[in-house]
């Protein structure tokens, strides 16, 4: 790993900072359900090897010197695969819905920092003869697509494989002769991060934090960064939500499976994407939450990740966009094309481009002053979104398959987070839970699972309506009151 690769990127520095508010941790998960317990010696020669070809899961974080600038990877000298690689037992029955309640647990349980930033727990006496495999990773490792390209070098397409190659000895060389880091290049490198921003900007930056009717007074040389930072912070005010208000750390995990090949072909009918039906499901199931509860809301504010993944990508590779979404009352098919036009105008309104901005500037303010920025704005959230595409095809860990895979998304200071994954004809979707936001995870739950299954009804529709005609049905067209009144109101 280069010098370059070895020190965070000013989003992974970021997302360090930010957990001094134990609120914004950015730990994430994965419970992967297996058809039968795991070889354990076989996974931990597997994760060995991967922790050769993956290099960060062998190094820890080391602070720059006097705090300044990014921290940086360095061995780590007492590397055993052991210290990440688990296993454990439920008592019976072995209900999944106790295995949601371990993993919650183990989830919160903070890393030691003093140690890569990763586990693998095996969670053996799931009913049905099964086991889970709970990967848990914080976020400055790598992101949610990252960590799908991560599990590549651990998984198999057959239940016993071929013998993997070995590894080429330079590969191996590098990553095992531990290093000790230079207490100069360090130093240096701490100075060149503090030097990356004119000081001009970081002056008006902090300068508008204090006052910001100060904004219309910057010059137009530094206006573009400075302005870029303060439109994300401009939104002040609290979530929309009259129910989901508080904020605590504990957490409940509930689950959900919807079938692909019925939503695509759904998603497809209506001129979208599965990212749009997904957050129509979830926008659809906060109103009704709502609704039950005796609370209606006409929007609330989501925030969805958007993965800026390129091949020259280094391991985190997204940016955040807040959007409002219709949640009043209104016919599924018709809140997705509102929820299709207010997608479309996130992306191209290059509003979700303001992350990298903001992480920079980070990186010369204070910690007490990010968390607190940070904090405000998590608070300005009703709910987060994010989609990650999976394997279409069987998949084996250490002589057991992968029968679902459940992510579970970091709240960082929201109600609750909904992240789906694709896997062999299923979407899978986690829904990690601020409880005191959410006074009935079951509902939401339950919300979450009639809004797929409203969206689902539409497929057949579609179909009798092409074997009929013998031609594929056109889109219908989207209300156009509807989309204006809404697309209006994202904006």
């Amino acid at each position: 790993m280069s010098g370059a690769q070895r020190k965070m990127s000013d989003a992974e520095a970021m997302m360090w900072r930010l957990e001094k508010d134990p609120h914004l941790a950015s730990t994430f998960a994965n419970i992967t359900i297996l058809d039968r317990p795991p070889d354990m010696d076989l996974l931990f020669a597997r994760m060995e090897r991967t922790s050769v070809l993956f290099p960060r899961l062998r190094r820890r974080v080391q602070l720059s010197p006097g705090n300044i600038g990014n921290p940086t990877w360095v061995d780590d000298p007492g590397f055993d695969i052991r210290h990440h690689v688990r296993q454990m037992a439920l008592p019976a029955p072995g209900s999944m819905r106790q295995l949601q309640d371990l993993v919650t647990l183990l989830i919160a349980d903070p890393f030691d920092r003093s140690r890569p930033l990763w586990q693998f727990i095996v969670i053996d006496g799931l009913e049905g003869g099964r086991s889970a495999m709970v990967l848990k990773l914080h976020h400055t490792v790598t992101d949610g697509n990252g960590g799908v390209e991560l599990s590549m070098q651990y998984l198999d397409l057959e239940r016993e494989p071929a013998p993997l190659p070995p590894i080429d000895p330079d590969v191996l060389n590098a990553v095992t002769n531990v290093t000790e880091p230079d207490a100069t290049e360090a130093l240096r490198g701490a100075m060149t991060d503090s030097l990356r921003i004119p000081i001009a900007v970081l002056k008006q930056v902090r300068d508008v934090l204090a006052n910001p009717a100060m904004l219309g007074e910057i010059g137009t040389s530094t206006g573009a960064t400075v302005k870029s930072l303060m439109a994300q912070l401009a939104e002040s005010d609290a979530a929309r939500s009259p129910l989901w208000r508080e904020r605590s750390l504990r957490r409940r995990l509930e689950i959900a499976t919807v079938p692909y090949a019925e939503m695509r072909a759904v998603s497809k009918m209506l001129g979208g994407t599965l990212n749009t039906a997904f957050v129509t499901a979830a926008a659809h199931a906060a109103g009704r939450y709502h609704d039950t509860m005796g609370a209606p809301v006409e929007s609330l504010r989501a925030s969805m990740a958007i993965s800026t993944r390129t091949d020259g990508s280094q391991s985190n590779a997204f940016s955040l966009a807040r959007m409002l979404v219709p949640t009043a009352d209104m016919p599924i098919a018709d809140r997705f094309a509102a929820v299709n036009e207010i997608l479309a105008a996130t992306r191209s309104s290059g509003a979700s481009n303001a992350l990298d901005a903001i992480a920079t500037v980070s990186t010369v303010l204070p910690t007490s002053v990010i968390t607190r920025l940070a904090r405000s704005q998590a608070e300005t959230v009703d709910f987060a979104t994010s989609n990650v595409r999976a394997s279409g095809i069987p998949l084996f860990v250490a002589g057991s398959k992968l029968l679902a895979n459940y992510p579970i998304g970091p709240l960082a200071g929201v109600a609750f987070n909904m992240t789906l994954l694709s896997y062999m004809g299923s979407l899978d979707v986690g829904i990690n839970i601020d409880e005191a936001a959410v006074e009935s995870p079951d509902l939401l739950r339950e919300s979450l699972e009639q809004s797929f299954r409203e969206l689902v009804a539409l497929a057949p529709v579609a179909e009798k309506k092409s074997s009929d005609t013998g031609a594929t049905p056109p889109p219908p067209p989207p209300p156009a009151t509807t989309r204006r009144r809404w697309l209006r109101r994202s904006r």
